[in-house]
């Protein structure tokens, strides 16, 4: 699928294949252990960084959750702080002594 247009100088472009191969993993320092012994390895690594991650994810989303809820709450306090203040006050004007401790 060529378009016969040559793309602007600065563009780099591919002028050779590289051919990889991946490692074997015998050429590796973990040659000396079994199968077994990798997987847990590995599996003990997933799990440290699994860990730390959930943590992290976790903090955020109660981070994210908790900003969302502040106005709601800033609003239903504000709400109570003014039904306290004005029967305190209903009960102060109407002299019935002094307030009452639950």
């Amino acid at each position: 699928m060529t378009t016969g247009r040559q793309p602007p100088r600065y563009v780099p472009t591919l002028t050779e294949v590289v051919h990889s191969a991946p490692a074997p993993l015998t050429a590796t320092p973990l040659a000396g252990i079994s199968q077994e012994q990798l997987t847990q390895r590995v599996l003990q690594r997933v799990e440290m960084t699994l860990d730390r991650r959930m943590r992290e994810i976790i903090a955020t989303v109660v981070l994210e959750q908790t900003n969302a809820l502040m106005p709601a709450v800033r609003e239903h306090l504000e709400q109570v702080v003014r039904e306290m203040v004005a029967q305190a006050l209903a009960e102060e004007t109407q002299g019935n002594g002094p307030p009452r401790v639950p």
